[in-house]
């Protein structure tokens, strides 16, 4: 896949992630690095989302019937994602570009695979054709208590995080699965602390990937 690097932000709703994203970026592009695609550099890259049909799933996602079976809303997530993967994430990585995922994988392996109780194996399969192997290298997960992030929360609940804080304890305890299921890829960090301190941890998280500038 050429020299690109995927690292993708994880946790809860409310755990800092886009602003740590958006953050690595700016740290990453004032470094030399690409970041970002082509088309958009310098950007995070959302998830669900990044292309025209994935937006479009998003806003059903967040903004549809809040009464959604657990495996449409997986599929409709693998969806979105195939199409990102396709779309934007291969090219830019054959281009030697850094994407930086706001979610990926690892938000259906919580979500829907644990919290939802569809099983992390089970989601992965679903998703497998569409990722066709593209796997972040590295993933760093946010930890912050569900009700921290909670208090934190601005602005119109989606339609998951309306669901409130039994959901997201139970994404919480995905995530920390994860971690334990893949030592080697995903590196969690305490989202609680200062934001600064966070965006120093995900940058050290992310350093050994980075040893030469791809300018």
């Amino acid at each position: 896949m050429g020299d690109g690097i995927l690292i993708s932000i994880e946790g809860i709703d409310g755990c800092g992630k886009s602003t740590q994203a958006a953050l690595l970026c700016r740290h990453l592009a004032a470094r030399g690095f690409a970041v970002g695609p082509a088309e958009a550099p310098g950007t995070v890259v959302r998830e669900p989302g990044g292309t025209p049909a994935g937006e479009a799933v998003r806003r059903l996602l967040l903004h549809g019937p809040d009464d959604l079976a657990p495996w449409t809303e997986a599929l409709l997530y693998a969806a979105a994602r195939a199409e990102l993967v396709e779309r934007v994430l291969r090219p830019g990585l054959r281009a030697g570009r850094v994407l930086v995922l706001d979610r990926y994988i690892d938000s259906s392996l919580a979500y829907q695979g644990h919290a939802r109780a569809l099983g992390v194996d089970e989601v992965l399969a679903v998703n497998a054709p569409g990722l066709g192997g593209l796997i972040p290298d590295v993933t760093v997960v946010l930890c912050v208590d569900p009700e921290v992030a909670l208090a934190r929360a601005v602005g119109e609940a989606d339609r998951i995080e309306r669901e409130g804080l039994a959901l997201q304890r139970r994404v919480a305890d995905g995530f920390a699965e994860l971690a334990r299921r893949f030592p080697g890829r995903v590196r969690t960090v305490d989202g609680e602390r200062p934001v600064a301190e966070v965006a120093e941890a995900i940058a050290a998280a992310v350093a050994p990937l980075l040893e030469a500038p791809r300018v």
